[in-house]
């Protein structure tokens, strides 16, 4: 048992037994379901546990790509601490957060570690239909395959700004 299950163990045990679980990748979708995931742990008395998913595909092109799999472990571990650390600058630790790093397809792993959760909270990387149709949706598979409810933090949308008239007003 790695030690971050062990931890998630002890974090569980000292809350309420709400756990929320949350998938964590880097991406600013990722950082807004952290955030959200650990403002409803407060509110709630819960924990987090905050989860990544990585995978190793054994090609080698060159310099700029990982070289074996202990690189891509640790660069996924690398985010999520990066990430976890930038909560509790921004947040505090107002509640407990557990990180667990974990080797497959990123679907799977989250269900997978959801099964005893509360809750599992994905963010939305906004991809367009085309890149959706090619490559599929975690957020998707996820809704599908969890044994507990799924909330998924949208992406935000831009709020239009209005274009100034041509005419200048008339003075009154």
């Amino acid at each position: 048992m790695c030690d971050e299950v062990k931890d998630m163990e002890g974090v569980r045990q000292m809350t309420s037994n709400y756990l929320i679980v949350v998938g964590v990748d880097g991406s600013d979708g990722g950082r807004r379901a952290l955030d959200w995931a650990a403002r409803e742990a407060a509110t709630r008395g819960g924990a987090v546990q905050a989860v990544i998913a990585w995978r190793w595909d054994g090609i080698e092109s060159g310099p700029m790509t990982a070289g074996n799999p202990t690189d891509e472990e640790e660069r996924a571990r690398a985010i999520l601490d990066r990430e976890i650390q930038a909560l509790t600058a921004r947040r505090g630790s107002s509640s407990p957060v557990a990180a667990e790093v974990v080797e497959g397809r990123a679907a799977d792993v989250l269900t997978r570690a959801a099964r005893t959760a509360d809750l599992l909270v994905l963010g939305s990387h906004g991809h367009s239909r085309v890149r959706h149709t090619v490559l599929g949706s975690v957020s998707e598979e996820c809704v599908r395959k969890a044994s507990c409810p799924v909330v998924v933090i949208p992406v935000p949308v831009p709020v239009p700004v209005p274009r100034a008239t041509a005419e200048p007003a008339l003075p009154v």
